[in-house]
């Protein structure tokens, strides 16, 4: 059974409805949630002239791979209406996966863990809730030694 840690946000339309359906199609693509950290207000990352998000984080549990997993994330996305136009754009729902176990993937298409998630406030508050004493596979840091760095250094 694999661990699966999954951000997600939303910034446009019935956010809540649209994080609500994403939880829903997650548990009926064979992913099971078995937490969820406190879904957190949050300003905009990278395109700041767009309204703010509400972000989270899962623990899902899996017999998919990884591939698997993104590509169910990605059709749930889709399912929900989330419509690409540009890196960091408003979006309906972003489901990312942040670690499959303690695994690293450098694929195109494919980059876990996800490659800015130490820097992204929004990731690290609701993964420091899910799993504090997991170490980044790459960093050899904690999620809490991460998150506590990046509160110190004010990024």
């Amino acid at each position: 059974m694999n661990t699966v840690y999954i951000s997600f946000g939303s910034n446009i339309g019935n956010r809540k409805k649209a994080i609500e359906e994403a939880f829903y199609l997650i548990e009926q693509n064979n992913m099971r949630i078995t937490k969820k950290s406190t879904i957190l207000e949050t300003e905009p990352y990278g395109y700041t002239e767009q309204p703010s998000f509400l972000n989270g984080a899962l623990e899902v549990k899996t017999d998919l791979s990884c591939r698997e997993v993104l590509e169910k994330l990605l059709y749930i996305e889709k399912e929900i209406g989330r419509v690409r136009k540009f890196k960091w754009g408003p979006r309906l729902i972003d489901l990312d996966i942040i670690f499959f176990n303690d695994e690293v993937y450098d694929e195109e298409d494919l980059k876990v863990p996800h490659p800015d998630m130490h820097n992204r406030d929004f990731v690290l508050k609701p993964l420091s809730e899910l799993c504090p004493n997991f170490i980044h596979p790459v960093l050899k840091k904690t999620v809490k030694e991460l998150f506590e760095h990046k509160i110190e250094t004010g990024g």
